[in-house]
């Protein structure tokens, strides 16, 4: 009697564990690429001195799990593999993860524990694309677009939508080490058909990363402003975009400004196949510092869920020290899947 009795209570418990799992749903997407690239640089000094060549594999996988519970609060959590791209544990497996708890009537509260977005640089990429991020890594922390502060254990609000087609954001990153916290808001507007409107703006008040540590720490107390527009027009297959990015310091002789303008074309030829064109302009805020320039030309073809790209980039005075200096040339051929 004592083994039907255990039997009976081990099917309950394990009836009971199978439908509160039941309640939750468990989603995977991903994608995998393989790509070649090919700098041709025209500097004769620095990383980029030579050019480079190599093929590289991409991947990424994310997970995201959620459930509503009885008061029709959601909550959900996001996880990426992304092998590599670890901003904690160089080539490690995981990439960015979150928690969201949302309701229709109060909003969506996300807390990213690592690699969250700040209310404005989720909306901070230039109307080009980032063309820049293409090159940072061979010219150092003066060619990077300069945002506000975000990343692990960062709060990211978004209202609910009020007005068709407006959305409101804000977020919060606390104070860290020798940061203050932060705060940014951000708004977009796509209530009238093909146009799509953004303005952020946010702060970054906290010690500029060269001299932490050191006897004087100046505050750069830094605000950054994005605003982004794009057009998508009806009767021809043709989108335009335009984007200015500001970075204020108050850090002596604007050592840390920046001022970034943007734009871009595109032109859908075919269900299938698209050409875009695109320039970024950043501004150091020196006068005696050169703009870096940069352009994109790209033609991509997709098929199902498979994309076959090139595109050609170039860089000039990516460094903004002389009008000669790190220049580069970029060829890159990448087939991608998306599942």
């Amino acid at each position: 009697m004592n083994n039907f009795k255990k039997i009976g209570m081990t099917a309950l418990a394990a009836s009971l564990v199978s439908t509160s799992v039941f309640a939750g749903e468990v989603t995977v997407a991903g994608g995998a690429s393989i790509n070649f690239e090919n700098y041709s640089a025209d500097s004769t000094a620095g990383d980029n001195a030579t050019g480079t060549k190599s093929f590289s594999m991409g991947n990424q996988l994310t997970f995201t799990g959620s459930g509503t519970l009885e008061n029709d609060v959601t909550a959900s959590i996001s996880f990426v593999l992304d092998q590599g791209d670890d901003a904690t544990a160089a080539g490690g497996p995981f990439d960015s993860h979150s928690v969201s708890v949302s309701h229709d009537m109060f909003g969506t509260l996300k807390f990213s524990g690592e690699g969250g977005d700040s209310a404005q640089n989720a909306l901070g990429d230039t109307a080009a694309g980032n063309i820049w991020d293409n090159f940072d890594t061979r010219n150092g922390a003066d060619s990077k677009l300069k945002e506000s502060r975000a990343g692990n254990n960062i709060m990211h609000y978004t209202l609910p939508e009020y007005v068709e087609g407006l959305a409101l954001t804000a977020s919060y990153m606390p104070s860290s080490g020798f940061d203050d916290a932060d705060t940014a808001v951000g708004i977009a507007y796509t209530g009238v058909e093909g146009l799509t409107v953004s303005y952020a703006r946010g702060s970054n008040d906290g010690q500029v990363a060269a001299v932490e540590g050191a006897a004087a720490q100046p505050e750069q107390n830094a605000n950054a402003t994005t605003l982004k527009m794009e057009y998508a027009f009806e009767m021809v297959p043709l989108t335009v975009a335009f984007s200015d990015h500001e970075y204020d310091s108050a850090l002596a002789a604007g050592t840390e400004d920046q001022d970034a303008r943007a734009w871009k074309i595109s032109y859908t030829i075919s269900e299938e196949f698209s050409v875009t064109y695109a320039e970024e302009e950043i501004d150091s805020g020196t006068a005696a510092d050169q703009d870096a320039k940069y352009s994109k030309l790209t033609g991509a073809y997709t098929s199902g869920g498979m994309t076959v790209s090139a595109n050609m980039q170039e860089m000039e005075n990516g460094d903004h020290s002389t009008a000669n200096s790190a220049d580069e040339e970029y060829v890159g051929l990448s087939v991608s899947f998306a599942f």
